[in-house]
């Protein structure tokens, strides 16, 4: 039995919601699967990926082929890169405790690069939030500016009409 790992859709139309999963390949994109891996959510900003990373290698190491989106998502979290390391220590270049200190390296680069994004995208929101409060403030004032004169005139124009209603009825 070929088994690969792939994606399966969940979700709603538009929203797409993914489950990364092993299943046998000839069974439908979202039917029966052997084993769910993890999630993957494309909805969010940086995207969500969850996963179980040794269940991956457990099942790449059993020969289990991973399709192109599959393989990009196993790779950014770290799984493909344990499971290369793990050939490393079968055929004897590595020691497992040199293979967990490269692999926890790895991962600890990685954690800081996708919360130095996630930090750089909420200054990037903060900063729009700020400039369009600053355009708002700006068109508020100058409406306010251009409402103050007319009333003003308004005043004025006024104001006489009334000193001459007041002298007619004095009369």
């Amino acid at each position: 039995m070929a088994v690969k790992i792939r994606l399966q859709r969940h979700g709603k139309k538009g929203k797409p919601f993914y489950w990364i999963v092993a299943a046998d390949a000839r069974s439908k994109r979202d039917g029966k699967y052997l084993e769910k891996l993890g999630i993957y959510n494309p909805n969010t900003n940086p995207a969500t990926v969850e996963l179980n990373v040794d269940g991956a290698v457990t099942w790449l190491q059993n020969g289990a082929q991973p399709t192109d989106t599959a393989k990009t998502l196993l790779s950014y979290k770290g799984a493909l890169l344990k499971n290369h390391l793990a050939g490393g220590v079968r055929k004897g270049a590595l020691t497992e405790e040199q293979a967990e200190a490269k692999f926890a390296a790895w991962l600890e680069e990685k954690t800081g690069k996708v919360q130095a994004k996630a930090d750089g995208l909420s200054e990037i929101e903060a900063k729009a939030k700020a400039d369009a409060l600053a355009a708002e403030k700006a068109v508020n004032e100058a409406r306010i500016a251009a409402a103050t004169p007319a009333v003003e005139e308004v005043a004025e124009e006024a104001a006489p009409e009334v000193e001459a209603e007041a002298s007619n009825e004095e009369e």
